[in-house]
């Protein structure tokens, strides 16, 4: 294992977000400033408990399900289809390093910068509700386990764009309303019977149940399933991947 070489590229990834602060911390903080505003006071006023938790505290969990889905996409995806668009991903590929080499200082550097993220996220939504976290070692390890998961596959996606509109398409038009549709900001029990069962194939509802248990010991499935679905949807990344690299998908072009 090329553990300088991984080192190098995790480095280079951390420090292009450095550069781009503004966009890559201050950015997510704002929105959830007004997630709270529109959600948590305009709707919340209307909605006073859900599960008896208050709506403002509800959403918590959701909020940073939203920050880490879409950063761990956007940060993996856009880290490896930058050398592809520029055409120094060669220069990588011709260093004595292999793929699994490569894939962990890209994905390792945006897992981590949405790990960053996520607990920036939490830290501002306790200036607006309180928070008190029930199982803090369940909600770190859900934590960790979505950041590698969708990394790895915004690295897929990254891998699969050979355009800048192809690597929005997925992050825009499937992730964003996966997670909208998920129960970020209402508990499935809310919905009408047929509706929750057509829900219940939405994968995203599995991680912001099991995530929001770790909080409150809510959730609108069983915890255990919801890890189980966190553990299939990384291990089906880690095959396509694995499949990308042996037949050289999108990398001898």
């Amino acid at each position: 294992m090329n553990t300088c070489a991984i080192k190098v590229i995790y480095k280079y990834e951390m420090l292009r977000a450095w550069e781009t602060l503004l966009q890559s911390l201050a950015s997510p903080v704002i929105s959830t400033v007004l997630y709270f505003v529109v959600f948590g006071s305009a709707i919340g006023s209307r909605i006073e408990q859900i599960g008896g938790v208050s709506y403002g505290t509800f959403i918590v969990p959701g909020l940073i399900m939203l920050a880490l889905l879409t950063q761990s996409v956007a940060n993996a995806s856009f880290g490896i289809f930058l050398p592809k668009f520029s055409g120094t991903i060669y220069e990588i590929k011709s260093a004595p390093i292999s793929m699994t080499e490569i894939l962990i200082g890209y994905v390792g550097a945006a897992a981590s910068k949405s790990l960053m993220i996520g607990l920036i996220i939490l830290g501002t939504a306790g200036f607006f509700v309180p928070l008190e976290i029930a199982h803090p070692v369940w909600m770190a390890g859900f934590l960790i386990l979505t950041c590698i998961s969708f990394s790895l596959f915004g690295f897929i996606i990254g891998l699969w764009a050979d355009n800048f509109e192809k690597l929005q398409l997925i992050p825009m038009l499937v992730i964003t309303p996966l997670v909208f549709l998920g129960g970020s900001f209402y508990s499935v029990s809310m919905l009408p019977p047929a509706w929750q069962t057509i829900t219940l194939f939405n994968p995203v509802v599995y991680l912001i149940s099991g995530f929001r248990w770790s909080f409150f010991e809510v959730s609108d499935v069983s915890v255990g399933v919801s890890l189980t679905m966190v553990l299939v949807f990384l291990g089906a990344c880690l095959i396509i991947l694995r499949w990308m690299f042996r037949t050289g998908y999108r990398l001898k072009q």
